[in-house]
C-alpha cells in the first residue's frame, strides 16, 4: 500500500467510524430513552430507522454528484449537515419537555447529511489507488473502521448517557466536525477528469443503464448481500440490547461492554478479511457465502437454547460471518465498476445496506412481541436467501482464480 496515502486513508476512515457512532451509539441508550420519554419499543426503534430512511433515496444522488464534480465537494458539506442534525436532536432534548419529534427531525437531517459521507468514502478509496490489491486493503481498513465504530458505540453510548440521557446526540455533532477538519486538511483525491463534467445527465444515465444491462445480474446479488447483512446485524443488536435490559436487567456501561463482544468479533473478522482477499474476486464470493452460512447457523442455535453464554457466543459468530462478508461486498463493486461511474454504483450498495439498517430494528421489535424463535428463523431465512443469490448470480470467471481481472455474466 502506498505509504504517502496512509494519512488520507486515516482521515477517510474517521468518516465511517463517526457515522457508525452516530447511529449504533444510540442502540444501548434506547431503553433509557423509552423510559425517559414514555415511548414504545417501536417508537424508539424509529430513532434508528429514520436516520437510515432519510439517507436511502439521497445516497445515489450523492454518488452521481461525486462522480461528476468530485468526492470532497460532496463529503465536506455532508459532514456539516450531519453535525447540524445531531445538534438539533441534542439541544431539543435538553430544552424541551417532550422532545421526541424534535429528536426525529434532527435524526432525519443527520441522515440526509450521512448520505453524502460514508457512501462516498468507498469510491474515494477506489480512486486513490491504482493497484486493486491496495484497493481491497484500503476498503478492509474502511470497513474495519466502520465495524470498530460498532464495537466502541455501545460502550461510548452508555458512558455518555451516564452524564445525561441526551449527551450522545450532542456528541454526534462534535464528532462530525472533527471528521470534517481531518478530511479538509488531509485528504487529497486525484483530480477529476474534465470529461466527467462535460457528460450530460442524460448521457450519464444512459451509460448507467448500459452498466446495469451488462452487470446488473451480479450487482443485484451484491446489493442483496449488503441489505441482508445490515438487516440481520441491526435486528439482532436491537434484540440483544432489549434482552439485556428486560430479561437480564443489565444496564449502563456493563450493558455496553457486553454488546461490544459480538461487535468486536465482527471488527476483527472485517480487518482480517480485508487483508486476505486481495484481488481474488472468486475468493470474495466464497467468503460472502461462508459468512452467510456461519451467521445462519449461529442464529439457528439460538432457537434451541435459552442461555446467556450461548446467546453471546452465537451472536459473536453471527458477527464473524457478517464481518467477513462486508469488505468483500465493497471490494466486488469497487474494483468491478469503471471509476467515472463507481460513485453512483457504490452508493446504491450503501442505500441497500441502509435499508437493512432501517428495517432490522422495527422488524425485531414487532416479532419480539410474539415469539423470539420466529425472529431467529426470519434472520436465518434472510441469510439463506442472500447466500443462494450470491451463489447463483455472482460468477467470477476463471481469471479470478489466477488473481487477474475476471469476467462477469
Amino acid at each position: 500500500m502506498e505509504i504517502q496515502k496512509k494519512w488520507d486513508l486515516a482521515a477517510l476512515a474517521s468518516i465511517p467510524l463517526i457515522m457508525t457512532l452516530g447511529n449504533s451509539m444510540l442502540i444501548p441508550v434506547l431503553p433509557n430513552i423509552e423510559s425517559r420519554l414514555n415511548i414504545t419499543k417501536f417508537q424508539s426503534s424509529m430513532i434508528i430507522s429514520i436516520y437510515s430512511f432519510s439517507s436511502i433515496l439521497l445516497i445515489p444522488i450523492a454518488g452521481y454528484i461525486s462522480d461528476k464534480f468530485g468526492r470532497k465537494k460532496v463529503i465536506i458539506p455532508s459532514l456539516v449537515v450531519t453535525s447540524i442534525g445531531g445538534a438539533i436532536s441534542g439541544f431539543g432534548s435538553w430544552f424541551l419537555s417532550n422532545p421526541y419529534w424534535v429528536i426525529i427531525a434532527g435524526r432525519l437531517i443527520q441522515g440526509i447529511g450521512s448520505s453524502g459521507a460514508f457512501p462516498v468514502v468507498i469510491p474515494t478509496v477506489g480512486d486513490m489507488y491504482k493497484d486493486k490489491g491496495d484497493v481491497s486493503k484500503g476498503l478492509g481498513i474502511i470497513e474495519t473502521s466502520n465495524t470498530f465504530g460498532k464495537v466502541l458505540s455501545p460502550i461510548l453510548g452508555a458512558a455518555l448517557a451516564a452524564i445525561t440521557w441526551f449527551t450522545p446526540f450532542i456528541a454526534i455533532s462534535v464528532f462530525a466536525l472533527i471528521s470534517l477538519f481531518l478530511v479538509l486538511f488531509l485528504v487529497k483525491v486525484p483530480k477529476e477528469n474534465d470529461e466527467n463534467q462535460k457528460e450530460s445527465f442524460r448521457q450519464y444515465m444512459g451509460n448507467m443503464k448500459d452498466i446495469f444491462k451488462q452487470k446488473g445480474k451480479w450487482l443485484s446479488g451484491v446489493f442483496m448481500g449488503g441489505l441482508v447483512a445490515m438487516f440481520v446485524l441491526f435486528g439482532f443488536l436491537f434484540y440483544f440490547t432489549s434482552t439485556l435490559e428486560d430479561k437480564y436487567h443489565i444496564e449502563g456501561i456493563k450493558r455496553g461492554l457486553i454488546l461490544a463482544i459480538p461487535l468486536l468479533a465482527l471488527c476483527v473478522s472485517s480487518f482480517i478479511t480485508g487483508k486476505v482477499i486481495g484481488k481474488q474476486k472468486s475468493l470474495m464470493k466464497w467468503v460472502i457465502l461462508i459468512g452467510n452460512i456461519v451467521s445462519a447457523s449461529s442464529l439457528t442455535l439460538l432457537s434451541f437454547f435459552d442461555n446467556f453464554t450461548i446467546l453471546i457466543v452465537a451472536l459473536s459468530f453471527t458477527g464473524i460471518g457478517i464481518g467477513a462478508a462486508l469488505p468483500c461486498l465493497d471490494a466486488l463493486v469497487t474494483v468491478g465498476i469503471e471509476k467515472k461511474y463507481r460513485g453512483c454504483i457504490t452508493c446504491i450498495l450503501s442505500s441497500t445496506r441502509l435499508l437493512g439498517v432501517a428495517t432490522g430494528p422495527p422488524f425485531a421489535a414487532m416479532l419480539m412481541k410474539s415469539n423470539n424463535t420466529i425472529l431467529f428463523y426470519a434472520f436465518v431465512a434472510a441469510n439463506a436467501i442472500s447466500a443462494l443469490l450470491m451463489f447463483l448470480l455472482v460468477k467470477p470467471g476463471e481469471g479470478a482464480r489466477k488473481n487477474i481481472e475476471p469476467t462477469y455474466p
